[in-house]
C-alpha cells in the first residue's frame, strides 16, 4: 500500500474519530453532566495521541535528526521550525500546567479563567499545539507534513466550537464579554 493511501486512510479515520468524540460525545457529556467523564477525557487523549503518531508514516528515515538529513530543510526553515516548536511547547504545555490537568481535560469546572495565557487567547493549548505541528512541518517539509498541520485545524477547531458552546451556555454574558475582548486563537475574534 502506498504512503499516500496510508496517509489518506489515517486522515479519514482521525477526522471521523475526532468528530465523533469532540462534537458528539463531548457535547453530550457537557450537556448532561456539565463536565467530561473520565472515559470521554481518555478518548480525547487517545485521538490526540493517534494524531501525534501520523508523522511516523511519512517522516524520512533519519528523523528526528534534522541537521544530519541529506534533504533537510534549509537552515532558515529549520530555525523557524525550532522556534515555533519551542513557543508552542511553552504555550501549550505551560497553559495546561497553569490551568491544571483535570481542568484541561474538562473534568473540573470551577469558573471562567481569563488570566494568564487566557488573557491573550481563549485557546492557548490548541494554539500551542498548532505551533508545534507547524514547526515540525517546517523542519521536515513535505506535502504530508503540511497536510498534517492542516489536519490539526480540521480536527481541533470543532473541539473548540464544542467547548465554546458549553462555556457560553454556562457563563452566558460573562463569557460573551470575554469573547469580545480575547481572540479565539490569535489576532481575530469571533462571535458565538
Amino acid at each position: 500500500m502506498s504512503t499516500l493511501v496510508i496517509y489518506l486512510l489515517s486522515v479519514a479515520v482521525l477526522l471521523a474519530s475526532a468528530f465523533l468524540i469532540f462534537r458528539i460525545l463531548v457535547r453530550c457529556n457537557y450537556r448532561e453532566r456539565g463536565q467530561l467523564t473520565l472515559l470521554c477525557s481518555l478518548l480525547e487523549l487517545a485521538v490526540c495521541l493517534a494524531y501525534a503518531s501520523v508523522p511516523y508514516i511519512y517522516n524520512p528515515p533519519c528523523w528526528p535528526y534534522v541537521w544530519s538529513c541529506q534533504n533537510s530543510a534549509p537552515q532558515i526553515l529549520a530555525i523557524s521550525g525550532y522556534v515555533l516548536v519551542s513557543i508552542g511547547a511553552i504555550l501549550g504545555f505551560g497553559s495546561m500546567m497553569w490551568l491544571g490537568l483535570r481542568r484541561s481535560f474538562g473534568q473540573q469546572v470551577t469558573g471562567l479563567y481569563r488570566s494568564g495565557p487566557y488573557r491573550l487567547t481563549r485557546n492557548p493549548q490548541v494554539l500551542g499545539g498548532f505551533l508545534i505541528v507547524t514547526g515540525i512541518a517546517l523542519l521536515w517539509p513535505s506535502c504530508y507534513a503540511f497536510g498534517w498541520a492542516a489536519l490539526w485545524i480540521a480536527m481541533f477547531h470543532p473541539m473548540v466550537l464544542t467547548e465554546e458552546e458549553h462555556l457560553h451556555r454556562v457563563y452566558g454574558d460573562d463569557y460573551a464579554a470575554y469573547c469580545e475582548r480575547v481572540p479565539r486563537y490569535i489576532g481575530w475574534r469571533s462571535r458565538l
